[in-house]
């Protein structure tokens, strides 16, 4: 059965264990508290009133597409698109190419910086398929100025850093949600965990500053992780509620 993405890519491998996945969206949090177009997310309430329930149900959509057959994959991401016009219908506006565009462009990024920092570097052409399922996948949503090429998507995604990251209101109420869901003690870990992991504009906007102290938390990690015991700490970044959702992210062991 053909599939939207191919079973032997490194895509499926990244998407496929719950702290990579985890760390994929702990850096997204942190653009979307930047983000110009953050009103939107607001316009609908859900993100604000339950930003990790809005985690969950993201990942829900990114992982159908991710590992299901083409057919299926390709229905959730019109039913996304569907969503979307639904939202700008209610508000009576049109959301901006360029938001959809950096959506896409931080799960590239993040994809490819979580991996990293939790696995081995990427080749060049494991960017590039990342690169290509994301594209696609912004393609199929008819989203408008997408790069042609991986080169291409390295100087927009420079360039909507720059251009589309500001600290404002928003990014102080959101930050202040994240830590009431989150609580102190996770909050804290999330934090430091945005700071090694997001782009360095991002960082500076965010300004981080508290000691960082989860380098050498990572390297016992990683330990852990190669060892297979590593559920304490992944489940250790979202309340105990969570468990058995953050397990079924782990899905690595999907047969071919």
């Amino acid at each position: 059965m053909k599939t939207f993405v191919d079973k032997s890519s490194v895509v499926r491998q990244i998407w496929g264990r719950a702290d990579t996945t985890l760390f994929i969206f702990a850096g997204a949090a942190a653009e979307f508290a930047l983000n110009k177009a953050v009103d939107w997310l607001y316009f609908t309430g859900k993100l604000p009133a339950d930003p990790l329930g809005r985690l969950f149900s993201t990942i829900t959509y990114s992982r159908v597409i991710i590992f299901a057959d083409e057919a299926t994959a390709l229905q959730a991401i019109d039913k996304i698109t569907s969503i979307h016009k639904g939202v700008q219908q209610n508000r009576g506006a049109t959301i901006p190419d360029w938001a959809y565009r950096d959506v896409l462009f931080m799960l590239i990024d993040y994809s490819i910086r979580s991996f990293e920092l939790l696995d081995r570097q990427l080749t060049q052409a494991e960017k590039e398929e990342i690169f290509d399922v994301f594209n696609r996948m912004g393609k199929r949503m008819q989203i408008a100025g997408l790069p042609a090429n991986i080169e291409e998507w390295y100087i927009m995604r420079h360039a909507s850093l720059k251009q589309n990251m500001v600290r404002s209101n928003f990014t102080y109420d959101l930050y202040k949600q994240y830590k009431k869901h989150l609580g102190a003690f996770r909050y804290q870990i999330v934090l430091q965990v945005q700071r090694i992991l997001v782009a360095p504009h991002v960082n500076s906007l965010l300004n981080f500053k508290k000691r960082l102290w989860i380098l050498p938390a990572m390297g016992i990690y990683k330990l852990l992780r190669q060892a297979g015991i590593d559920g304490f700490f992944r489940n250790a970044l979202l309340p105990p509620a969570y468990k058995e959702q953050i397990k079924s992210l782990d899905v690595r062991a999907i047969k071919a």
